[in-house]
């Protein structure tokens, strides 16, 4: 029996009739499935029948009144896990309906088992689609997908949400670049998919080999994420000019929430907020913790609600990530999705002589200036602070004589006050003193005291 498979769309959108959606209706269409979904963790989740004892027996819990409920902590699901392993207390479906399972990349503790069920994972890719088609990319297009496969939802759920473009995509993974290099040339690829730190380590291989230019590998289409600092407009016109690909912050989202949240598309350098009808999203000041409105010039940290998530729903779950929001009102396009722009983590923050300052505020420094530093750097903190400057350790430019790194320091110290309004001692190193990496990038070192 033939099964009958939709042809993929064509034109701006992927889904039109949700991009195009006024944000008033929807509004209305997320208060519809959580008046479906609260019932549904109210039954299901041992975790909040516990966690939210004062609620749980309430009906009328709305979108509205949910700023009146606890934070969810990530701490909080890895208790749960350990208590009962492995997919916690806050599962919600039987085992049968649990269709796959993976983990988190663990960069800030211990990772997350983490489980879907058919239906999460058909949300997770046409959510997802969404921000690579806006991106950019299309059935006609062939891209090689280089994040890592085991067991990380970067690797085989992004490949799903590749493949739900109509793309072809080429499942590579991480190392062996020589072999990337071939496969790129071989098999005509025209888009990547990975990290932005991995064109670096490309780059080297392609030096230390004699190949081509990264220019004559064909590459038209650059889909990043896993790292802060594609909003730079300097780092992204550096890419742009060495590789002649479009360079596309595609991939922000968090693997216990839903895998891919937002991405920027031709005509912003910011992030459209793609997961509207599965994820609900609040601001909160990081300090009071109350909800703030989702409109242009509003800074805080986002916390996310599951609106149809079946294995796993978490309520008010604090990402940690810093945002910013940089519009409210429909695109050029005609996408009416808010847009953002990542400013910070809150975990990852640190304090200055009252100053609270982020490491992608510092990237942003570091990257403006191309002809002293080559954008690779390490923080170094000592001890668990404050601190009286901001420590760092900066990989100088290519091409830049050693002489010149006194000066070098200088200007970077120089962008770093500017930027941040905190003092900074640098300490230039050679360039490619810094391992390039496939994976996530890690800007702080921190050392005892």
């Amino acid at each position: 029996m033939d099964v009958a498979v939709s042809p993929p769309p064509q034109g701006v959108y992927f889904d039109a009739a949700f991009e195009t959606l006024a944000l008033s209706e929807v509004r209305r269409h997320q208060d519809t499935l959580w008046a479906r979904q609260w019932p549904y963790l109210r039954a299901m989740s041992a975790f909040y029948r516990s966690k939210l004892s004062r609620w749980i027996e309430r009906e009328d819990i709305t979108l509205d009144t949910l700023q009146d409920m606890p934070f969810t902590e990530k701490d909080e699901l890895r208790v749960s896990q350990e208590g009962a392993p492995p997919y916690g207390s806050y599962v919600a479906c039987a085992e049968s309906g649990i269709a796959r399972l993976h983990r988190t990349s663990g960069t800030t503790g211990r990772p997350l088992i983490l489980a879907n069920s058919v239906r999460d994972a058909q949300d997770i890719a046409r959510v997802g689609a969404r921000s690579m088609w806006a991106a950019g990319l299309r059935p006609d297009d062939r891209v090689v997908h280089c994040l890592n496969y085991c067991m990380w939802t970067g690797g085989f759920t992004d490949h799903t949400i590749l493949e739900a473009t109509g793309a072809t995509v080429v499942p590579f993974g991480v190392g062996s670049t020589r072999l990337l290099i071939d496969s790129i040339l071989n098999l005509g690829i025209n888009a990547i998919s990975c990290t932005p730190s991995y064109p670096a380590l490309i780059e080297q291989v392609l030096r230390e080999t004699g190949g081509p230019s990264p220019r004559e590998l064909g590459l038209k289409l650059g889909l990043f994420g896993g790292e802060a600092g594609l909003d730079n407009p300097d780092l992204r016109a550096a890419m742009e000019d060495k590789w002649g690909f479009k360079v596309r912050n595609a991939n922000f989202g968090l693997s216990e929430v839903l895998s891919i949240l937002g991405g920027q598309t031709d005509w912003t350098n910011d992030l459209l907020y793609h997961a509207a009808d599965v994820v609900f999203a609040e601001i909160i000041d990081p300090e009071t913790l109350q909800r703030l409105p989702v409109e242009e010039g509003v800074t805080g940290e986002l916390v996310c609600t599951h609106l149809r998530k079946q294995c796993q729903p978490l309520v008010r779950y604090r990402t940690r990530d810093v945002v910013t929001v940089t519009g409210a009102d429909p695109g050029p396009d005609g996408r009416s999705a808010w847009r953002f722009r990542v400013t910070g983590r809150t975990d990852d923050m640190f304090n200055v002589r009252g100053v609270n300052v982020f490491p992608g505020a510092v990237r942003l420094a570091v990257e403006a200036l191309p002809q002293w530093a080559s954008g690779q750097f390490r923080i170094v903190l000592k001890g668990d602070g404050p601190y009286d400057r901001i420590v760092m350790k900066v990989e100088a430019a290519r091409d830049l004589a050693a002489e010149r790194w006194l000066d070098a320091a200088a200007r970077i110290e120089s962008a770093v006050r500017e930027r941040i309004g905190a003092s900074a001692a640098v300490t230039m190193v050679p360039f490619e003193h810094f391992p390039r990496t496939e994976g996530k990038t890690r800007w702080i070192d921190k050392e005892p005291t």
